[in-house]
């Protein structure tokens, strides 16, 4: 089986600086690809200098005017792109009761707003055939305690890949679904007393595998199947679901 490479492929990766999105960006890198990087901090030079072709933007996709300037540096970088993959997102560990306005803005704009406003600004310079891929959460389709306002966010951002792909039916707008992912900074801004309480009822409900994924494991994982897609135009990617090979999930 010839083995499948994102080298020399035009790639734009948002939300770069950590988790999948880092990962991805530095197997893409490794692979040979020409590469765009963007995040609300830049990639370290480390990273960087092990790169034949790779740029950093820092910017914030919840404004409109950082989401154009990131099209801009991707159109004079790259001239058009092959991939974009989405991987930034907010979420807010709430009980849907104490969720306000503040959290609500938070979240709409960044995971369905900014997501949205990214594509505008990258629509003119796709290739033919372009894969444009989104994560989405697992949370989704299995509801989790205290999420209620980031998977609701995330039902909305996988609605809209439908209106994309309804109206631009040329390119391949993919939802791509994923399951506990250990390390990234999903975590990182949670409150870790209600962690602690709401993470128990999620292993009850066996929502949390016993054995996790990595960043690095779903990013190889997804630099297959992009590199493979890439090479396969006629193929179409609407929904891909990448979970720990655990026991099933109950409802």
């Amino acid at each position: 089986m010839t083995a499948r490479s994102l080298a020399g492929k035009r790639v734009v990766v948002v939300g770069g600086s950590a988790g999948i999105g880092r990962a991805f960006a530095v197997r893409a890198i490794a692979d040979g690809a020409r590469l765009v990087v963007v995040a609300r901090r830049e990639l370290p030079a480390e990273v960087l200098a092990a790169a034949a072709s790779a740029t950093s933007v820092s910017a914030d996709i919840r404004e409109p005017d950082a989401c154009a300037r990131v099209g801009q540096v991707a159109a004079d970088t790259l001239g058009e792109i092959d991939l974009l993959l989405i991987s930034a997102g907010y979420a807010p560990l709430k009980a849907f009761a104490e969720v306000d306005a503040e959290d609500w803005i938070k979240v709409l704009s960044t995971n369905v707003i900014g997501v949205h406003q990214i594509i505008q600004a990258h629509l003119p310079i796709l290739g033919p055939s372009a894969v444009i891929a989104v994560l989405s959460s697992d949370s989704v389709r299995h509801p989790h305690r205290a999420l209620g306002a980031y998977s609701a966010s995330k039902a909305a951002m996988e609605r809209s890949l439908v209106a994309w792909r309804l109206e631009h039916p040329g390119y391949r707008f993919s939802c791509i679904e994923v399951g506990a992912t250990v390390p990234t900074d999903f975590i990182s801004d949670f409150d870790p007393d209600l962690l602690g309480v709401v993470a128990g009822e999620w292993i009850s409900r066996g929502l949390v595998p016993s054995t996790h994924m990595t960043p690095e494991t779903v990013a190889d994982t997804l630099a297959g199947i992009f590199a493979s897609a890439l090479e396969n135009p006629n193929v179409g990617l609407e929904h891909v679901t990448l979970k720990s090979p655990a026991a099933p999930m109950t409802p």
